[in-house]
């Protein structure tokens, strides 16, 4: 890969985690009236496991049908090399055979065997309706799949999955919209360009009626439609990014609006993933998405697969056909060791911190290969330690996000142990932990460093970009 493609790859991680965080926090406002989310945590929860806190039949951070069928798309895409109708159908139905949750006309379609007129003779069972929101929804893998191909062939595959369930073509162009738009996020382009690019693809009339709810003055209170419709849930979340500086901005604003609050996180939260990136994503979120798939096997039997934070990050690479990211050597056993005259905190490589209790908080800096799922409070932060700028799309935000989670567990719990590690122990380690020092004692970087090498001898400043943020931009 080329430094453009790994930032490219940050951004549709960013999009595809997004959707699942967005869909997991709303979890617990569905069908519930607007503005619940901000009375219920009126001030943001940085400590413990956030605010995905579970609810309404869900679990702390278990995602919802709409990530569920993304999977199932997902799955097939990678499996068929493109759209499998046939592949696809037998996934859905094979999910939403133990689904906790399918949607009226989703699981009136999905009762045929075939995809076969299924999806009209659901609309007809419906009362003629069927431009509801599911297939926005679980839209994201076209997006990721197709990101590099041309604007036509991305708005036609993603009419193409809608189709499967939803008759009205209405369905299939917010679908087209919303694959166009995380395209251009992930390739660093205009999103909301991308809508009349879009539209301009789309019949004359399609066009008319969404480019009056997709623009700029467009906002919630001219909603004619509830957002179970495609119409109004998209124009929802295009106004929460639109309105929005920052990822957690935008997902809590489309979640306020309650109603169908998770499909609208998930919609807004893959947009605003492929405009931000995962680096932008709070870690006190994604560590915690959770949930699983019913899978059909060759044999006619079924499967049950899990998936979390690592597993989704896996699957988007292999939508955009990159290959798995295979464990990294280990490096010498070192720690927990503590860094901190007064405060618990202690640093460690990944070998010395699967070591740690599982009292202990844990913010791991590197992929974690399992060790810490015991742990009830712990932090994943996505950092990469290389030497090209664009190696961390984001890496500020992501500093920002682990320094805030120190600070919130030690005042949250100044007695439990708290744990920072990567996977030897040495840069991201070093980077972190300094960078909290500085914010806490008003220190330089230099004096930060001498410092934590007193006690962390492991500690080092090769990195030049962690070097840069550190001097020149925290703090500052």
């Amino acid at each position: 890969m080329d430094t453009e493609n790994k930032v490219n790859t940050q951004r549709a991680l960013g999009a595809f985690v997004g959707g699942a965080v967005g869909d997991a926090l709303g979890a617990p406002f569905e069908f519930k009236a607007g503005g619940l989310y901000s009375s219920t945590f009126p001030e943001r929860v940085v400590g413990e496991v956030g605010e995905m806190t579970g609810g309404g039949g869900w679990s702390p951070g278990e995602f919802t049908d709409d990530t569920q069928m993304a999977i199932a798309l997902a799955e097939s895409l990678i499996a068929n090399h493109g759209i499998n109708s046939a592949d696809i159908w037998e996934r859905w139905r094979a999910w939403a055979s133990s689904a906790k949750d399918v949607g009226i006309l989703t699981r009136q379609a999905l009762s045929a065997e075939s995809h076969d007129g299924a999806a009209r003779a659901a609309e007809v069972s419906n009362g003629g309706k069927s431009a509801g929101n599911g297939s926005v929804m679980r839209n994201t893998p076209i997006a990721l799949f197709l990101f590099d191909q041309p604007l036509p062939v991305v708005i036609e595959s993603a009419i193409e999955q809608s189709a499967l369930t939803h008759n009205d073509p209405q369905a299939g162009f917010g679908a087209a919209i919303h694959a166009a738009m995380i395209c251009a996020g992930i390739q660093g382009a205009d999103m909301f360009g991308a809508i009349e690019d879009a539209l301009e693809l789309l019949p004359v009339e399609a066009s008319e009626t969404w480019r009056p709810l997709l623009s700029d003055g467009w906002s919630p209170s001219d909603s004619q439609l509830t957002n179970g419709t495609v119409w109004t849930c998209l124009a929802q979340a295009v106004w929460a990014l639109r309105t929005s500086s920052t990822f957690e901005e935008a997902v809590t604003k489309a979640i306020d609006l309650g109603d169908d609050a998770d499909t609208v996180g998930c919609v807004a939260g893959s947009l605003a993933g492929a405009r931000w990136g995962i680096q932008a994503i709070p870690s006190r979120w994604s560590t915690y998405l959770n949930g699983s798939v019913t899978t059909p096997l060759d044999n006619g039997d079924t499967q049950e697969r899990t998936y979390n934070y690592n597993a989704l990050q896996e699957l988007a690479r292999a939508l955009m056909g990159l290959k798995k990211i295979g464990p990294t050597a280990p490096d010498d056993p070192g720690g927990p060791t503590r860094v901190h005259d007064t405060l618990p905190v202690y640093a460690a490589d990944l070998q010395g911190a699967a070591t740690a209790p599982t009292d202990w908080a844990v913010i791991s800096l590197c992929r974690p290969e399992g060790n810490f799922e015991n742990h009830s409070v712990r932090r994943e932060v996505f950092l990469i330690d290389k030497y090209n700028v664009t190696d961390n799309h984001n890496a500020l935000a992501a500093l920002s996000d682990a320094v805030e989670s120190i600070d919130a567990l030690l005042a949250e719990n100044p007695d439990r142990e708290l744990l920072v590690h990567c996977h030897g122990g040495k840069s991201r380690t070093a980077f972190v932990l300094k960078a909290w020092a500085m914010k806490r004692n008003g220190w330089s970087e230099e004096e930060a460093q001498e410092w934590l090498a007193r006690s962390w001898p492991r500690a080092h400043r090769d990195n030049p970009i962690f070097l840069s943020i550190l001097r020149n931009d925290w703090l500052h």
